[in-house]
């Protein structure tokens, strides 16, 4: 299997994984020129940013420390975009979540960081 195979098939665990947590998938892989957002979520009155980050063993890192700042700049930026282009107001609540994977074990991080604009 290829990365982008691997990344998607995890995609779609992490997305069954949130819906068992009662979270709504609302979008998967939105792109823009700003950047792509591997999962839209509604997570009760939040609107939920999820990035989904794997690792097959210890030695390649941990998939949380991928989610640097430059990364969750281009998070941000994408998630605005994505928000008016869907409508949302500046009052709709907004929450940046992580999925991380190490090997089988899954991890979920509520609120992982901070909306960073530009």
């Amino acid at each position: 299997m290829n990365q982008r195979m691997v990344g998607s098939a995890h995609e779609a665990c992490a997305a069954e994984y949130l819906t068992g947590c009662g979270y709504r998938i609302l979008e998967r892989n939105f792109r823009c020129r700003a950047g792509e957002i591997d999962l839209i979520a509604r997570d009760g009155e939040y609107l939920v940013f999820v990035e989904v980050k794997y690792r097959r063993d210890p030695s390649a890192g941990d998939p949380l420390e991928a989610v640097d700042r430059k990364k969750q700049r281009k998070i941000s930026r994408t998630a605005a975009y994505y928000c008016l282009r869907a409508g949302y107001g500046e009052t709709t609540p907004c929450r940046f979540d992580v999925v991380a994977f190490r090997g089988e074990e899954i991890q979920l991080v509520k609120n992982a960081f901070p909306y960073r604009g530009a």
